[in-house]
């Protein structure tokens, strides 16, 4: 499986920007995507992840009430809707993809065997 995704770029303090993650390859169900962001000199964090089949959802504190997450079947793509951006929401936003797995492990990076190329997100102005 490869992810490819995209979206990032600059926006102003209280913006909105949407990800998107598209998965090519033979995919396994069950299946699930994540976001992750990692900012400048700090630990890679989890911030949304969706399970695929049952589109149930998972969201960081850190997040919640902004960003969403959400996948399209038909095209194999997830999407981070990222609304009232703040400057501390600065980072590299990766996706990553897991066949299998249990609920309880979904927030750790680790337990995901494939990943996009990361994309900047910068919120300033």
């Amino acid at each position: 499986v490869q992810l490819q995704a995209s979206g990032g770029g600059l926006v102003q303090p209280g913006g909105s920007l949407r990800l998107s993650c598209a998965a090519y390859g033979r995919i396994v169900r069950p299946f699930d995507m994540a976001w992750f962001r990692q900012a400048p000199g700090k630990e890679r964090e989890f911030v949304a992840a969706i399970r695929w089949a049952s589109r149930s959802t998972i969201i960081a504190e850190s997040v919640k009430g902004r960003f969403t997450i959400s996948r399209d079947t038909a095209e194999n793509t997830g999407y981070l809707q990222m609304n009232s951006l703040k400057a501390e929401d600065t980072a590299v936003y990766s996706c990553a993809a897991r066949s299998g797995g249990i609920l309880s492990t979904i927030r750790l990076d680790y337990q995901y065997n494939y990943w996009g190329q990361g994309t900047q997100v910068t919120v300033s102005s």
